[in-house]
């Protein structure tokens, strides 16, 4: 019987959605489900949501089980699902957005790279840390299963300061082709693709339907595409630079320094670009959440359909030793060689009993490589900040963010950086 804890439980739909399909895997259908969560209202509403999707789907078969003490929670566990976020709307997010505005400087998500991904993953490592001492001492041989962002911020943390076994989850791996080609109107079966880089900035690298290439049709397509649409910022990274990106267009818009300009502004309307997306979002949810509670706590006939959310799937294969395959986050140990090997990559795993085991994937394009490069040196000066508590590996990965450096001055990008510093003290350590 598997131990599952779920670090940030008070996440009612993903943990229905991660949960839920474990309840629906024979491997794990009987196992220990331990809930944590600091928001207690959310995890007693997440506790009654479980228990009846327990008893409606799973015949009562898994033990479901709320904790107060973080330790107890992870204690003897397998498997641990982090879905945390530290310092929430509000404060933080709403923060992360309003403060680079007075600067001129406006984001999309902001939540993996940029100001906002910097910051985000600065008050998140010692969080993560803290879980990774707890799991040292009464979970050392469990996997984590990491779907927080900054995802390669947050992975590379992981690597580089504990001995847990991590891996970082994301859906943009799996839906990528099936999306592009619906959005395209190309329907094709047997397809089959490569997919690598780094988190939501990750390449097709090749697609073929019945062992044909169809990229050529795909970019075909592209050009007859009618505008405005959601997807224009990815359609002309793949124009210019000849591969389509997994991540969607608002995230991949703040990534390049090519398409929020505030000396262009009519860049934004060209590539239908969603300012402020990831707050609107964040109000959106929190008044759906208001009409989903009562549903997904009080109605006792609520079912579920497995999703195709990574987690469940890693558990079964590590549980039945039947393989089953990824795109990973994990460190880049000769993966991708042209990137480097103190990063997080994004790459095709297998997984079965003996863990998850990443597949060489070769040099990226040399271009595609080079994009990388510039997100990856964000990553690894962001966590240098972490580790090392000084400011000074602040100031230089928001220096070295494309989208803020192609804005800013280096005077500008130090002084909001403190500004963030000072907003943020009571969900940062002290740097000096």
């Amino acid at each position: 019987m598997a131990k599952i804890t779920f670090l940030g439980a008070g996440s009612t739909v993903f943990a229905k959605n991660v949960l839920g399909d474990c309840m629906l895997s024979e491997a794990l259908k009987d196992s220990h489900i331990a809930l944590y969560d600091i928001d207690e209202k959310r995890l007693s509403e997440s506790e009654m949501m479980l228990k009846t999707l327990n008893s409606n789907i799973n015949n009562n078969r898994a033990t479901i089980v709320s904790y107060k003490n973080r330790k107890e929670a992870l204690r003897n566990a397998n498997y641990v699902v982090n879905a945390i976020q530290v310092g929430g709307y509000q404060p933080c997010t709403v923060t992360d957005f309003e403060i680079p505005k007075k600067y001129g400087l406006r984001q999309t998500i902001g939540d993996t790279l940029g100001i906002g991904g910097i910051f985000r993953g600065l008050r998140t490592i010692p969080v993560m840390l803290e879980f990774a001492e707890d799991m040292a001492e009464v979970c050392p041989n469990a996997w984590l299963l990491n779907y927080t962002n900054p995802m390669s911020i947050l992975t590379l943390a992981m690597a580089r300061a504990t001995n847990i076994k991590t891996v970082g989850l994301c859906h943009s791996v799996q839906v990528c082709v099936p999306h592009l080609l619906r959005d395209l109107d190309i329907k094709k079966d047997n397809l089959q693709w490569k997919i690598a880089g780094i988190n939501h900035m990750a390449w097709l690298l090749d697609v073929t339907s019945n062992g044909i290439d169809i990229y050529p049709e795909i970019k075909e397509a592209a050009k007859k595409l009618g505008t405005p649409h959601n997807n224009m910022v990815r359609l002309e990274i793949m124009k210019q630079f000849g591969y389509y990106v997994t991540e969607s267009s608002e995230h991949n818009a703040e990534y390049m320094p090519y398409f929020i300009k505030d000396r262009y502004p009519e860049l934004i309307e060209k590539y239908n670009i969603p300012l402020d997306e990831y707050p609107r979002r964040c109000v959106d949810q929190i008044n759906k959440w208001e009409k989903q509670r009562d549903t997904l706590t009080k109605d006792k006939t609520i079912t579920h359909t497995r999703t195709n959310e990574y987690g469940s799937y890693i558990m079964e294969a590590m549980e039945t030793n039947v393989p089953y395959t990824i795109g990973g986050n994990v460190l880049n140990t000769g993966l991708i060689p042209n990137l480097p090997s103190d990063c997080v990559v994004e790459v095709p795993c297998l997984v079965n009993r003996s863990g998850v085991n990443p597949c060489y994937v070769g040099e990226l394009p040399i271009q595609l490589a080079a994009l990388n490069r510039t997100n990856i040196n964000v990553h690894q000066l962001t966590v240098e900040a972490a580790l090392t508590r000084k400011k000074d590996y602040i100031y230089y990965a928001a220096m070295l963010d494309p989208h803020t450096s192609s804005e800013l001055s280096i005077d500008n990008i130090k002084n909001m950086c403190d500004d963030m510093i000072k907003a943020h003290s009571n969900w940062l350590p002290e740097f000096k």
